[in-house]
């Protein structure tokens, strides 16, 4: 590991908050339930803020599902999927804030916005926000770990 870079972790945890980020997101929408945003901006907010032992999902998957597969093929630094989290914190703050004044319209399509994009990280491993902080990183000359 690089000096002054933050230790990799498994991505599969970060997919795997990011398929019960979209799917609870999804559901929201079709049983018309807003408070799946705020419920999902703090979710977020946690992991992004003090790490996988405060995301609720984050830790179940460290602590029920990890145990049960192999190891990780590969690991990655953990800065890119926390950014990419911290913006759909943004978007779903956002979206709290429509829908506490009454435009539910702006608030799912924030939200649904989130889940599409939680959607494709976790099916396809292509996250926006991870490549958004990799571009960022690159041009700023942030060392990032292997």
């Amino acid at each position: 590991m690089k000096e002054g870079t933050p230790a990799p972790i498994d991505p599969r945890g970060p997919r795997f908050n990011q398929s019960v980020l979209a799917t609870a997101l999804v559901l929201g929408y079709l049983f018309q339930v807003p408070a799946v945003a705020p419920v999902f901006a703090v979710v977020l907010f946690l992991g992004a803020a003090f790490g996988p032992r405060y995301g609720p999902f984050l830790r179940l998957y460290v602590e029920v599902v990890k145990p049960r597969l192999g190891p990780p093929k590969e690991l990655e630094d953990p800065r890119p999927p926390r950014f990419a989290a911290t913006v759909g914190v943004i978007f779903l703050g956002s979206a709290t804030v429509a829908f506490v004044l009454g435009a539910s319209t702006a608030g799912w399509i924030l939200s649904l916005i989130v889940a599409v994009l939680a959607g494709l990280a976790a099916s396809s491993g292509i996250c926006v926000g991870c490549e958004m902080y990799l571009w960022w990183a690159r041009r700023s000359g942030v060392k990032l770990a292997a």
